[in-house]
């Protein structure tokens, strides 16, 4: 099993994982580190150090772009290698997964909600627009959370409003 299918069944949440699309690495930035996917490159590191790759990758700080993203929800996919931009409904063709940063949580009775029912992946992305978006699900119950492929809320907040 490779580092991100152990990453997205719950066992790295030491981890972060760091997708970068075709075009946004410098070729000396981290392109040596990378594991190519169709569309761009894949990176899992320990937290601290993916935070730096992070920053060295965008320029930007991965807990304040992460902060950022939470304000607006849009579907990313479950393997980490793009998602919806919310705003693409304005002019479709705009509209490309630039980079996307992820991090994991075990899970966590106490905080109860998503947490309780299983390990939690946290994902943020940015949009070539500018658009910056999050989605989380449970690992294991992808399709029965977070943010579906077309929509811009998650699962839980329609079964929340009924």
């Amino acid at each position: 099993m490779d580092k991100r299918e152990s990453f997205l069944r719950g066992d790295r949440h030491e981890d972060v994982v760091l997708f970068l699309a075709d075009g946004t690495l410098d070729a000396d930035t981290l392109s040596r580190l990378t594991n190519p996917v169709d569309n761009g490159d894949i990176l899992i590191i320990n937290g601290e150090d993916g935070r730096q790759a992070f920053e060295a990758a965008t320029g930007i700080e991965a807990m304040s772009f992460a902060q950022t993203a939470m304000e607006t929800r849009g579907h990313i996919t479950r393997k980490l290698t793009g998602g919806e931009c919310p705003k693409r409904t304005v002019d479709a063709d705009t509209h490309e997964t630039e980079f996307i940063f992820a991090f994991s949580e075990p899970q966590n009775d106490a905080v109860g909600g998503l947490y309780a029912r299983g390990d939690v992946v946290h994902a943020y992305a940015h949009c070539t627009c500018g658009c910056n978006y999050a989605d989380k699900w449970v690992i294991g119950s992808e399709t029965e959370t977070g943010v579906q492929p077309g929509e811009d809320v998650s699962v839980e907040s329609l079964t929340e409003d009924n």
